[in-house]
């Protein structure tokens, strides 16, 4: 009974083991899955942050020559200014009609204001556009004098080229920041990007670790279990061989007892069988 019973304990515990060794290989297997998918991400990381970097160079050139074509637009706007304080020196001492040109501008300014936003009498409406015409051709005749003035022309002139060139470095500097911002806007997306994956690669690392450890909990059991399949060997093999050796004394005590029999029937003078002899040699009798 007791044999059969660990007998069949070890059947048990052998197919426990074909479990826990099915089960300890899947959850290796996913552990590799899962290290191979974050080691897939971590690579992707790297190929971003160095994407990352070439932007971060590109936008910083761009930066840069943008700020080098404003500093020199800047200087040509001091220029400009330079040329403009010449240029009122120079309306001052030729123009000598009156009012300053720049103060009959503003009058102008205000009074085709007030045309358009004041009700006004036809008497004084009419009084209103002949002052507006009156002050225009003021203003265009006292231009045209000073027009008329070589260095005024030539001062107009050279602010009139600088003004291009400003405002042509103006276009580039603006065509250069937008491109430093587009390269900017796609530096802050790669980031965005290697957060994202950085976090799956985090989740991956942490589904590993935890595959592997459940893995490492089935092959420590496994090796529990093979060492108590052993030791049930060596029992079950112990009590077998006791049981043998049992069996061998029961049918020893069986042929004596036999033997003695056939023994006193031969003492008795009783006919003995080819078989009784044969026993009797086996028992030791004869």
């Amino acid at each position: 009974m007791m044999l059969e019973k660990l007998v069949e304990r070890k059947e048990q515990l052998e197919n426990e083991l074909q479990e826990c060794i099915k089960k300890r290989d899947e959850l290796n297997k996913l552990a590799r899955e899962y290290a191979d998918r974050r080691d897939q991400l971590n690579k992707e990381v790297r190929e971003l942050l160095a994407k990352a970097k070439e932007c971060k160079e590109k936008r910083d050139e761009f930066n840069e020559r943008a700020k080098e074509v404003k500093a020199k637009r800047n200087e040509l706007h001091k220029e400009i200014d330079k040329l403009y304080k010449e240029l009122d020196k120079l309306r001052k001492h030729i123009d000598r009609g009156g009012r300053p040109l720049g103060e009959i501008e503003k009058e102008i300014r205000r009074l085709e204001f007030k045309q358009q936003t004041s009700v006004l009498t036809i008497e004084k409406e009419r009084a209103l556009v002949e002052r507006i015409a009156k002050l225009k051709r003021e203003l265009e005749m006292r231009k045209e004098q000073l027009e008329k003035h070589e260095e005024f022309k030539r001062l107009i002139a050279k602010i009139r080229e600088l003004k291009a060139e400003a405002k042509e470095l103006h276009q580039q500097m603006l065509e250069l920041v937008s491109k430093a911002d587009a390269y900017h806007e796609e530096m802050l997306s790669i980031f965005k990007q290697v957060d994202e994956k950085r976090k799956q690669a985090d989740e991956m690392h942490e589904s590993f670790l935890k595959s592997k450890k459940e893995a490492d909990l089935y092959h420590a059991k496994i090796g529990k279990i093979r060492k108590d399949i052993r030791d049930l060997e060596k029992i079950i093999k112990a009590l077998k061989a006791k049981q043998a050796k049992s069996k061998e004394e029961r049918e020893k005590e069986e042929l004596i007892r036999k033997a003695r029999e056939i023994y006193e029937m031969f003492k008795r003078g009783e006919k003995l069988e080819t078989e009784d002899i044969l026993l009797l040699q086996r028992a030791g009798l004869i």
